[in-house]
């Protein structure tokens, strides 16, 4: 209580040549970041300064502690004072934890006599946040917000997506504008400050929802589908969310459901153009066409001759051989019994005898190209 008196009489005796300014009373710091205090103090003339120090959060009628010398702050705090008494305070690494009232503390050679700015300085600690839709649909517009707890002094916010900068986006303020979302613009959003890059807000995972796109189909085995093998067609799509339905189709009709659709054992009259459609809650989307071409070895082998009817001896006769087969039959190759006796798709008898008519001519062998 006499210390108390004491000082109080000192104020009133002495209270116009005593005088700590602050340059800044309110101070808002990002967390992690270095903060600088400075001022300037004035005293009585008659009093030599014998110490100064900082000190926080000052209690009256309580002798206030040397923040160099606190555990907290050892290692993380620098003063500096000059001739022309001005005075600075270097915390270095602020955490949340450092939110006080930071004070400028005069002693001076008579032991009584002490001075202590007040009111101090007001140290707020912020993190970066990032405020955003969690979730947007396709074509909408979205904004993101860089926000803070505090006010910093002039900030100018950077934005980066998946860990780098973005520079072709409206950036107004703290705040990052999307335009017309799609879904390029899915990804992790983060921001900082300029000049303190390496203090990154916590990223946010923005989702755009869009309705299946890049839809396509593919083919098990690839390469030439022979007739008789096992196909399977596979059909694959980008969407958000995932797709719900897949609907085949060849040609124009349905013919069934899933990922996939598989043909055990295929026939030349599978032949044909394949598609797939792609549906989720947003809309739906159908691939282009995929073409199946199915190989198989000649079938359905007949031979025609012309004219039909009765054939008389001295006529012309035209055998013609008929088949299917795909790659198109190359080669045909004629026989008489068992002798090969001509090559080509018709086979001629330009003056017919009438041994020739007691004799069957066959096509007993293709090749195909």
């Amino acid at each position: 209580m006499a210390l108390l008196i004491a000082l109080l009489m000192i104020v009133g005796a002495f209270g116009t040549e005593w005088s700590v300014k602050y340059n800044q009373q309110k101070i808002c710091a990002l967390k992690g970041s270095t903060v600088f205090m400075n001022g300037t103090f004035t005293h009585p003339k008659r009093l030599t300064v014998k110490e100064t120090f900082w000190t926080i959060d000052p209690v009256p009628g309580v002798e206030p502690t040397d923040l160099s010398k606190d555990p907290d702050y050892s290692g993380s705090v620098k003063f500096f004072t000059d001739k022309q008494k001005h005075f600075s305070l270097k915390l270095s690494d602020v955490m949340k934890k450092d939110e006080h009232q930071f004070c400028f503390r005069i002693k001076t050679n008579e032991e009584n006599i002490r001075w202590t700015g007040i009111p101090g300085v007001q140290l707020r600690v912020t993190e970066l946040l990032v405020e955003a839709p969690e979730k947007v649909t396709d074509g909408q517009t979205a904004d993101l917000t860089c926000k803070t707890t505090c006010s910093l002094i002039d900030p100018t916010f950077i934005w980066y997506k998946n860990g780098r900068p973005l520079t072709t986006k409206t950036i107004n303020n703290n705040q990052l504008h999307l335009q017309t979302v799609s879904s390029e613009d899915a990804g992790s959003y983060s921001c900082a400050v300029e000049g303190s890059q390496h203090l990154r807000s916590t990223a946010h995972s923005l989702r755009v929802r869009y309705p299946p796109k890049n839809v396509s189909v593919s083919i098990s085995p690839s390469g030439e589908i022979v007739e008789g093998i096992s196909v399977t067609l596979t059909c694959s799509s980008d969407a958000n969310p995932p797709e719900k339905i897949y609907t085949w189709f060849k040609r124009s009709a349905s013919i069934g459901e899933g990922k996939t659709y598989s043909i055990p054992n295929i026939r030349s009259e599978d032949s044909g153009e394949y598609t797939c459609q792609s549906l989720n809650d947003l809309g739906e989307r159908r691939s282009t066409a995929l073409q199946i071409n199915v190989l198989y070895p000649p079938k359905s082998v007949s031979v025609y001759i012309s004219p039909s009817g009765e054939i008389v001896e001295g006529s012309s006769v035209t055998l013609t051989c008929s088949s299917d087969g795909n790659p198109p039959v190359k080669i045909y190759t004629w026989f008489k019994v068992s002798t090969p006796v001509g090559e080509g798709k018709t086979y001629n008898i330009p003056n017919i005898r009438s041994f020739a008519g007691r004799q069957h001519h066959r096509l007993i062998r293709y090749r195909i190209a």
